[in-house]
């Protein structure tokens, strides 16, 4: 038969529906095989040139963790080398391998047995190379990245107010595959993309693009399946045979497919997601099959009345969250990313807004199940309130961006909990202007993924602010100058001003340390060393009061869950750490703000006394402010009753002119709810 002719059959593509077909592909019979490397590599710097100056490590690793965290500004910026020797048996013969990193920072180049396999350019995002051609069978096998974290102009990002940590910080696996598989190779991504077309709750419409990529030299004749679970059984089943053309690195295939009545991702309050395996197969040989996720959903942002999910308003109630924690620097575990979704749950948190750059994929698969909202990034930068810039007008540097900004999409396609893409934060319009640029990156948004929406984090008035679907800002008030009323002043004016516009608030927080503590409110200079626990409070109740009441504000954000590294910063209880986080950078302190929102965000029954750490007092008279979600607050003063207070609209119960005595103090708050009591106590030694 003639390839015209089987080009034809290709074309005339056969869908064939079985709610149960007679044979499945699964993945257990799948050729395709995924394979840790992360243990016992060999390290050096790059200018440690003896030969027994290597060192054991396991991944992630970052040679950042310890210099970078301690505050030292010229922390290490410069090339590693990790080394190590794998086996490659003569079984392999006939397969493809491949080596994939999901993250080394900032330029990473692959060298096996020696020879230059590749450069990948962005310190966040993973990427994948063939190294087939590459090894020999049969024996011992060398790789070796070189890692490279140093100040260059053509890699985002340029500047940020956070840690630029080296190393191969995340996982690094050997994947193999047949000669015909789902391309590897697009991007770094899965090579499928699920594709939303028509939602609703009577039908979801969905494409399933897939990358198919082939070594051999011949066509052929295959099939494609795409098969639908929702953990039971197989919904749907659709069927292609198409033609593999010779040598192909990412054909592109489609199949269509509909989900009846569908059980929608819903947040919060039902995170449900199907399973989609697309196998490849020919005549009976399973040649491989990939296992991806479907969240299906719908969503909009309206300028007047903010964010609708699947029909139904949802004040998205956010945080900002770094990768990174004390002693680790950027090379966390899962163990870590959990515990932290684990925290913002706790707190209330709906949604998250993952600065500034693309983590881990293992973060996003937390947020698909757990059903929070994400905002994910490119690390497009400015500098805030510090010097450079965050835009080059050259071209290597804007291919990268749009480079990284692919990566993005096409890594986390299917990650349903991803609803917003985001193109920059902080720029500045003056020299050379990012506004054009911003705009195209805002149109190759849209053409990776026509089905959601971009936005931004601005800092600024211009022009910046009216290119993205939605906008937010970074805001304040109350902590670099101003008072929190000035955000109120400021929504209410933009609103007015701009009532196309969707408004929102991409950061807002002030700094404070646990061991800061004063028994009067005093708003602290923020460069300063002395950033007291209450004041960050205060500000957080005046500005969630602000934010709670516009509906027109789409979304908000804290900024930040966790305190976190930035090796320039010489303020608050220690250098090199920026302590607007609602918890500790070891995880292990939560501060009163952080108990403020959760008797905000989450229903779960609470009562708690603020401003406990400030136990030691100077003043005989003071106000003791209470949360409580529950109803309204019996204090009681050194087994008295001193009165009772009803939580107001932020559920904050105020109790003022409470008198302290010289020594020691027993506060308690009590709740009655329903036949259940809760308590909370504190003690306070006024000092004679």
């Amino acid at each position: 038969m003639s390839l015209s002719i089987l080009a034809r059959m290709a074309f005339g593509l056969c869908l064939l529906a079985s709610a149960t077909p007679s044979s499945h592909a699964s993945l257990s019979e799948s050729p395709r095989t995924v394979v840790s490397l992360n243990n016992d590599w060999q390290f050096r710097f790059s200018h440690e040139v003896s030969l027994s100056a290597s060192r054991r490590v396991d991944l992630p690793h970052t040679w950042n963790a310890q210099d970078a965290l301690a505050g030292k500004i010229d922390y290490k910026r410069g090339i590693g080398n990790y080394t190590k020797i794998i086996r490659i048996g003569e079984e392999y013969k006939g397969k493809r391998l491949y080596v994939k990193s999901e993250g080394a920072n900032s330029v990473c180049n692959l060298f096996v047995n020696g020879r230059h396999v590749g450069e990948h350019r962005g310190g966040y995002s993973a990427f994948v190379f063939e190294i087939t051609d590459y090894v020999v069978y049969g024996r011992e096998n060398t790789l070796l990245f070189r890692v490279n974290n140093g100040e260059q102009l053509d890699v985002m990002p340029l500047v940020g107010d956070f840690n630029f940590y080296g190393g191969l910080y995340r996982d690094v696996n050997l994947l193999t595959t047949d000669s015909i598989c789902v391309s590897l190779l697009d991007y770094g991504s899965p090579g499928i993309y699920l594709r939303q077309n028509r939602v609703s709750e009577k039908r979801a419409e969905i494409t399933a693009d897939v990358r198919l990529s082939g070594i051999n030299m011949t066509p052929e004749r295959l099939t494609m399946r795409v098969e639908v679970s929702d953990g039971k059984r197989v919904i749907v089943s659709r069927d292609k045979e198409l033609i593999l053309q010779p040598g192909a690195a990412a054909q592109p295939e489609s199949i269509d497919f509909v989900i009846d009545n569908p059980r929608l991702w819903d947040g919060r309050r039902d995170p449900f997601m199907y399973s989609v395996d697309v196998s490849l197969l020919k005549g009976d040989r399973v040649l491989d099959v990939v296992r991806q996720p479907l969240g299906v959903r719908y969503y909009h942002t309206d300028p007047e009345n903010g964010f609708f999910l699947n029909g139904r308003h949802l004040s998205l109630k956010g945080v900002n969250r770094h990768q990174e924690r004390a002693g680790l620097g950027s090379a966390l575990l899962p163990a870590h990313h959990r515990e932290d979704v684990d925290i913002m749950l706790d707190m209330g948190v709906n949604a998250m807004r993952l600065a500034h750059y693309q983590q881990a994929d293992y973060m996003y698969g937390l947020t698909d199940r757990e059903g929070v909202v994400v905002w994910a990034e490119i690390p497009f930068v400015g500098p805030g309130g510090y010097a450079d810039k965050g835009f080059v007008d050259q071209e290597s540097f804007k291919e990268n961006g749009r480079h990284q900004l692919r990566e993005l999409i096409r890594q986390n396609y299917n990650h349903p909990s991803i609803l917003f893409w985001g193109l920059f934060n902080e720029l500045k319009e003056d020299g050379d202007n990012p506004v054009e640029y911003v705009g195209e990156l805002n149109v190759l948004a849209h053409e990776e993924d026509p089905t959601r929406p971009t936005t931004a984090a601005s800092n600024q008035e211009g022009a910046l602010n009216f290119i993205t679907d939605n906008i937010a800002w970074n805001r304040y008030d109350g902590w670099y100058g101003a008072t929190p009323s000035t955000l109120a002043t400021w929504l209410d004016a933009t609103h007015r001003n701009h009532p196309e516009i969707r408004i929102g608030i991409s950061e807002y927080g002030a700094g404070a340390s646990c061991y800061h503590q004063q028994d009067t409110v005093v708003q602290p200079a923020p460069a300063g060393r002395w950033h007291p626990e209450n004041w960050q409070l205060r500000y957080h109740i005046e500005n969630w009061r602000i934010i709670k009441d516009r509906p027109y504000v789409w979304g908000s954000f804290v900024w930040n869950m966790f305190d976190f590294g930035a090796a320039h910063r010489t303020e608050g209880d220690r250098v090199g750490i920026n302590d607007k986080g609602l918890v500790t950078h070891d995880r292990k302190d939560k501060k009163d703000a952080y108990y403020f929102y959760r008797a905000n965000w989450n229903p779960d029954p609470m009562v708690y006394i603020a401003g406990r750490r400030a136990d030691k007092r100077v003043r005989p008279v003071t106000e003791i402010l209470v949360f409580s979600n529950s109803g309204p607050v019996t204090l009681i003063v050194n087994g008295q009753m001193h009165s009772v207070a009803a939580p107001d609209d932020v559920n904050v119960c105020t109790f003022s002119d409470v008198k302290l005595q010289p020594g020691m103090n027993h506060i308690e708050a009590i709740v009655s709810k329903g036949k259940k009591k809760l308590s909370d106590e504190c003690f306070w030694s006024l000092e004679q």
